[in-house]
């Protein structure tokens, strides 16, 4: 290729790669999380608002949406917890061995 053709791809390639970031403006996103204990409490408290309701007079539509709830719900309270790998535990562990 001749220098003449390279020049003007390289010129667009670094005017992209360093002006670019330069225009951008860092925004702070909006936090409305609530936080942990919180949601655990009212995922609680549904919980038990759907055991202790009156499940004779539902059609099965609704009683097939309250299965769907309940399920997910109970997923979401089981999420909240911290998981290990089998390949990070035996990093961490040898990590441990050539330290101490």
């Amino acid at each position: 290729m001749n220098t003449k053709k390279i020049l003007p791809i390289l010129l667009m390639a670094f005017s992209v790669t360093f002006v670019a970031p330069t225009f951008a403006t860092k925004v702070t996103p909006v936090t409305t999380e609530i936080p942990k204990e919180v949601r655990a409490q009212q995922i609680e408290s549904r919980l038990v608002e759907i055991r202790d309701m009156d499940k004779t007079n539902l059609s099965k539509a609704e009683k097939k949406d309250l299965r769907k709830e309940v399920k997910g719900l109970k997923k979401e309270a089981r999420n909240s917890g911290i998981y290990l790998s089998v390949g990070a535990i035996i990093i961490i562990i040898l990590l441990l061995i050539l330290l101490l």
